[in-house]
């Protein structure tokens, strides 16, 4: 396991359906938000930055899990939990718990892999094995 961060989200009207419940691709969505935060919260440069200095573009995603076991609405403050559980080569698993206190709302966990621009095919993205210093920075 590494560090865990928490990312702040306050529930607004037009994130919710017509039955004032969060609508459920707005968990996928602070999910994402949440994942950038974890790497910046543990000292990992900007995405922009890391792509002029090294020429990694980001973490894009590649698969997604998510179970959810509680409503949300407007006006609330939820969190997102967010820490690595597992790293692979060129791949990790982002582990997300969503709270509002106590309760936990929502769970998921996002498979992604730091990648750069594919030098035979600059308009493709390309895997690169997982960056030792930032992997550091994030236990």
């Amino acid at each position: 396991m590494t560090k865990t961060t928490i990312h702040r989200v306050t529930v607004h009207f037009g994130d919710c359906d017509p039955a004032g419940i969060v609508f459920f691709p707005n968990f996928s969505r602070w999910m994402d938000q949440s994942s950038l935060a974890f790497f910046m919260a543990c000292g990992v440069p900007p995405w922009r930055e890391l792509l002029k200095q090294r020429g990694i573009v980001g973490t894009p995603l590649l698969e997604i899990h998510t179970k959810f076991m509680k409503p949300a609405t407007y006006g609330e403050t939820i969190e997102v939990h967010t820490s690595i559980e597992h790293w692979a080569a060129k791949t990790f698993r982002h582990r997300h718990v969503i709270r509002r206190g106590d309760d936990i709302l929502c769970e998921g966990t996002e498979t992604r892999a730091f990648v750069i621009k594919d030098p035979a095919d600059p308009d493709r993205i390309k895997a690169i094995p997982i960056p030792e210093d930032i992997k550091a920075l994030c236990l």
